[in-house]
C-alpha cells in the first residue's frame, strides 16, 4: 500500500468531520430562529458543564450533593428541549454532529486507539482502485452472472452437465454470503481449469460482502507470499506493510487467488498453513480459487496444508467448455 494511503484517508476524516460541524451550525441557525427558546436552552446547558467542571474541581472532597442539583436541572433543560424539538416537528437528533461512522465519529480510530473497520476497509478500497478491481467488481457480480452461457449438455462422464453444475455452485455461493455472519466454520475451494467461471464467481461473493461493508482482502497467492516474504524478512517493517500483514489474518474474508502460480518450497508451504489455519481457529472465512485438481494440491503442498482445505473447506469442481472462447462477452469467466 502506498505511503500516502493513510495521509489521504485521514485528511478525509477530517474533510468529514469539518462538513459535518458546518452542517450542524447551518442546521441550529435554522432551528434557533424558528424556535428561540432551543438556543437559550443550549446556551444554558453548555454553561451548566462549565459549572460541574468547576464544582469538581474547587470542592473535590464534598461535590456530590452540587453536582446531583446540577445534573437535574440539565436532565429538566434536556427534556423541554426534546418537547419543543417534537412540537415542532423536528427529528430529536437534528442539533446532533453526524458522523458517517458512528463507531469512530469520522475520525478513523475506536475509543481504544484502534484503526476502526471503516479506515481498514478505506484502505483496501484504495489498494482496489489501484489495482483495477473495483471496476471488475461493478462488472462482474450476481447481478451480472448469466447462468444461460455454461452448456446443458453432458461433459465428460460427469453427473451433472456444467449448467447444472454451476447452478449448485451458485447456490453455495449465494448461501456462503447470505450466510455469512453466522459461526459455521464454512470455507470455499473452487477448483478447476481456466475459463470457468471461478474469477467471475470470486468477483461476485467480494461484491456482495463489501456491498454489506465487510473487510474483503483479494489478493493472488503469489502476492500473498511476497507480502508474508518482505514481512518476515524486512528490517523496516512499515505501518504499510504491517496492516498489508495484518489483514490477511483479520479481514472479514480473504480470498485467495490462482493458489499453485506461486512459488512452492517449504518456506510458502508453512506459510501458507499459516494463514489458513490461523483462520479456522479465528473463524474468519477463507475462499482458494486454483486451477489445480485435488490430486495436484495434495501433490503440490504439504499433508497439513492439504488435509486442513480438503478437511474445512467446501469442495466445488468447475469444469465444461472454456467460455472463454464461447463468445466475446464471455471473456471474464
Amino acid at each position: 500500500m502506498n505511503k500516502n494511503f493513510i495521509r489521504n484517508i485521514l485528511l478525509e476524516y477530517e474533510k468529514k468531520r469539518d462538513i459535518a460541524e458546518k452542517e450542524l451550525l447551518y442546521r441550529k441557525s435554522q432551528v434557533y430562529e424558528l424556535v428561540p427558546r432551543l438556543k437559550e436552552i443550549d446556551d444554558k446547558i453548555a454553561r451548566i458543564g462549565i459549572d460541574l467542571s468547576r464544582v469538581i474541581l474547587t470542592n473535590p472532597e464534598n461535590y456530590e450533593e452540587e453536582v446531583r442539583t446540577i445534573k437535574e436541572r440539565t436532565d429538566k433543560l434536556k427534556q423541554e428541549k426534546a418537547i419543543l424539538l417534537t412540537e415542532n416537528n423536528i427529528p430529536l437528533n437534528f442539533l446532533e454532529l453526524n458522523y458517517s461512522c458512528s463507531h469512530c465519529n469520522d475520525t478513523g480510530f475506536n475509543k481504544s486507539g484502534q484503526k476502526c473497520k471503516c479506515f481498514k476497509q478505506k484502505l483496501i478500497d484504495r489498494a482496489y482502485s489501484m489495482s483495477n478491481i473495483s471496476h471488475s467488481l461493478k462488472n462482474e457480480n450476481f447481478q451480472t452472472f448469466n447462468i444461460e452461457i455454461f452448456s446443458n449438455e453432458k461433459f465428460e462422464d460427469e453427473n451433472l452437465t456444467p449448467k447444472e453444475n454451476m447452478l449448485n455452485i451458485l447456490s453455495v455461493s449465494e448461501g456462503f454470503v447470505n450466510n455469512f455472519d453466522e459461526n459455521n466454520g464454512e470455507n470455499l475451494l473452487f477448483y478447476g481449469t481456466t475459463g470457468l467461471g471461478k474469477t467471475f464467481l470470486c468477483n461476485c461473493i467480494a461484491k456482495a460482502l463489501l456491498d454489506k461493508g465487510k473487510i474483503v482482502v483479494y489478493q493472488t497467492a503469489f502476492k500473498i507470499l511476497e507480502i508474508l516474504e518482505e514481512y518476515k524478512f524486512s528490517r523496516e517493517k512499515t505501518p504499510e506493510l504491517k496492516m498489508s500483514y495484518e489483514l490477511l489474518f483479520d479481514c472479514d474474508l480473504l480470498i485467495i487467488d490462482d493458489l499453485g502460480t506461486e512459488l512452492t518450497n517449504t518456506f510458502t508451504n508453512i506459510e501458507i498453513f499459516n494463514i489458513i489455519n490461523n483462520r479456522i481457529v479465528q473463524n474468519k472465512k477463507t475462499l482458494v480459487s486454483t486451477n489445480l485438481d485435488l490430486i495436484d494440491i495434495a501433490d503440490t503442498y504439504s499433508h497439513r496444508v492439504s488435509s486442513r482445505i480438503f478437511g474445512k473447506f467446501t469442495l466445488l469442481e468447475f469444469y465444461g467448455p472454456d467460455l472463454r472462447w464461447e463468445s466475446n462477452t464471455n471473456r471474464n469467466y
